[in-house]
């Protein structure tokens, strides 16, 4: 299919079936055809285009007003490879045409809801023009990251040349569906300290791990552990986002975990791995045996030295508790932000509106020189300038003054100081890897820890994923590499998950990264470390730009603004094994790349 784990071509069921007998037909069987190892649970995407998506168990007799029905278009409406959203009174679904066959599906992208219509088909998917998801047509399972859920499917019929969707009214609201998971069979009293499977960390990375065991018919015990109080919640929104509380941010709720025999203990920090008896020691005195253990304990920041470090109200931003402090703080003051990383100036942006002045400190001469280069560095710059932010480039901190305990200037080490009520460090991260150092699994003198291509370390048993990894990237003729990336976690979990269950599968995947500044948003696919050359079409000073950044001769990576779905678009070639040369895009003609598939 083209996708990051796709899956054989499901069997297609004849359109004439009754709902009943096609409820039948699928009773037991999973996307593939195969006899699922849970098939109590219904399975992820029925056959062909019946599939009428919940995540209860399968029931074999609905209430007709649980159905709309509607009559969407004329089959000669669309062309092979075109989309359309189209309205079925009880809401929208989307309607696409590949090799002359209709499927219908949500419209909206379960991760932040990005239109669909406005994205990529290839292939038998469609990659979301936001952050690169990617969903089966004929299932909505997802196929490739970021978010946690598929799409429901709607089931299509063609009458008298009318293109017919039936749709579940549930589905049609909810606009997405989790995967059937199985649930734990093994009789364990909670306090039992051994699990199956044990988790260090509840970001995506842990997350998609244990539920991918879970969908993939694993029925022992998994335990997933995490430093923080909350259950997993959406981290880069943080940055974005101040006000929110860990609630709107969460991913996934306790009654969800529980529902699903994902046990989640939360404050538990790991000190200490011992290899030889599988066990890890928890700073409470908490001793977890395992079978197998995967380790993505992520990043923390980066040490900085300067004096002071005693003040308050100085935060690097890692909780919803940090953000809605620096949030309150900022009200009507002076806020400094250290550090031009991409956390550092989504914090800045989303302070101009709140602070009195908003200062930047940044070591660089402008903004994302090493990640975008220094034109679109500058362009991005001026944005910030625009609404009132002042940049102290080529500078650091050499000391924070309180008064009474509390922040009050910032100290540069060029003698300016800036006064600051609050300030947010945003200055570089290492890999939060530290207990492990006497425990005999591989790391590089960074502290990142080396893995194969399906997420295992060195010792057997041990698996790791997320920021904290260095991996064979495909792109890169499997050179390790680290890429600290949200969407690029998530992968890692279901490879590790898929390694564990002995169902080794590579990373495909294309890396997808994004940031929003100022209500706008910068895309970024690839792995563009090291690029050579940048080549602009479009108008940087308008923010309306696609930048290809190469390395000799070829694209290695794109970012762009007000320019969807063309990261996407480019995702989708480099997903698919094919190159795009440096010659293909300096000619200033990238219509080519401009999907014009929907409608």
């Amino acid at each position: 299919m083209g996708g990051c784990f796709s899956k054989p071509k499901p069997v297609e069921v004849k359109v004439e079936l009754s709902l009943l007998e096609k409820e039948k037909e699928v009773d037991g069987l999973s996307p593939n055809g195969k006899a699922s190892p849970f098939a109590d649970c219904r399975p992820n995407g029925a056959l062909g285009h019946g599939s009428d998506e919940d995540t209860t168990p399968l029931r074999l007799y609905h209430k007709p007003r649980d159905y709309v029905e509607a009559s969407v278009c004329h089959v000669k409406d669309l062309e092979n490879g075109q989309m359309r959203e189209v309205d079925l009174g009880s809401g929208r679904a989307l309607l696409i045409k590949e090799h002359g066959e209709f499927a219908a599906m949500g419209h909206k992208c379960p991760h932040y809801g990005a239109p669909l219509v406005k994205g990529v088909l290839s292939k038998g998917h469609v990659r979301c023009p936001w952050h690169g998801a990617c969903f089966n047509i004929a299932t909505g399972d997802l196929e490739d990251f970021p978010g946690l859920d598929s799409l429901p499917t709607f089931q299509v019929r063609v009458e008298k040349d009318k293109v017919i969707i039936r749709a579940n009214k549930q589905a049609l609201q909810s606009q997405k569906r989790s995967k059937p998971m199985a649930r734990c069979s093994a009789v364990i009293n909670s306090s039992t300290g051994f699990s199956h499977v044990l988790i260090i960390g509840s970001g995506p990375a842990g997350l998609v791990c244990a539920e991918t065991l879970r969908q993939e018919g694993f029925t022992d015990r998994i335990v997933m552990c995490t430093m923080d109080k909350h259950p997993p919640y959406d981290r880069p929104k943080l940055s974005k986002s101040l006000e929110s509380t860990a609630e709107q941010l969460r991913l996934r709720s306790m009654d969800f975990l529980q529902s699903h025999d994902i046990e989640l203990l939360t404050e538990k920090e790991a000190v200490a791995v011992d290899v030889k008896t599988r066990a890890v020691t928890f700073e409470d005195g908490l001793r977890m045996e395992y079978r197998k253990l995967f380790i993505a304990t992520g990043s923390k920041p980066k040490p900085m030295n300067y004096k002071g470090k005693d003040v308050r109200n100085v935060f690097h931003l890692r909780t919803p508790e940090d953000a809605n402090s620096v949030a309150r703080l900022a009200n009507n003051k002076n806020a400094v932000v250290v550090g031009t990383s991409f956390v550092g100036m989504e914090v800045a942006a989303a302070l101009t509106d709140k602070a009195h002045s908003v200062s930047i400190i940044g070591m660089e001469t402008v903004p994302f020189k090493k990640a975008l280069g220094e034109k679109v560095g500058k362009a991005i710059m001026k944005l910030f300038e625009a609404n009132r932010v002042k940049f102290y480039m080529l500078n650091e901190v050499s000391e924070m003054i309180g008064h009474h305990g509390q922040l009050k200037e910032v100290v540069l080490k060029s003698g300016k100081v800036l006064r600051a009520d609050v300030c947010v460090i945003g200055a570089g991260s290492a890999p939060a890897t530290g207990f492990l150092k006497q425990s005999g699994v591989h790391m590089d003198s960074k502290g990142f820890i080396t893995v194969n291509k399906m997420m295992q370390t060195n010792v057997d048993g041990i698996f790791a994923g997320g920021d904290v990894v260095v991996f064979p990237f495909l792109q890169r003729s499997n050179k390790k590499v680290n890429i600290p990336h949200w969407q690029m976690a998530h992968v890692h979990g279901r490879v590790a998950a898929l390694s564990m269950m002995g169902r080794a599968t590579e990373i495909k995947t294309v890396p997808y990264f994004w940031s929003a500044m100022f209500g706008k948003s910068i895309r970024i696919a690839g792995y563009g470390d090291g690029f050579d050359d940048v080549i602009i079409q479009g108008d940087l000073d308008e923010l309306k730009f696609v930048a290809f950044y190469t390395r000799s001769e070829e694209v290695v990576a794109v970012a762009s603004m007000n320019y969807d779905p063309i990261v996407s678009r480019v995702a989708e070639v480099l997903g698919s094994g094919k190159t795009i040369k440096k010659r293909d895009v300096e000619t200033g003609d990238i219509s080519w790349l401009i999907d014009k598939g929907s409608q």
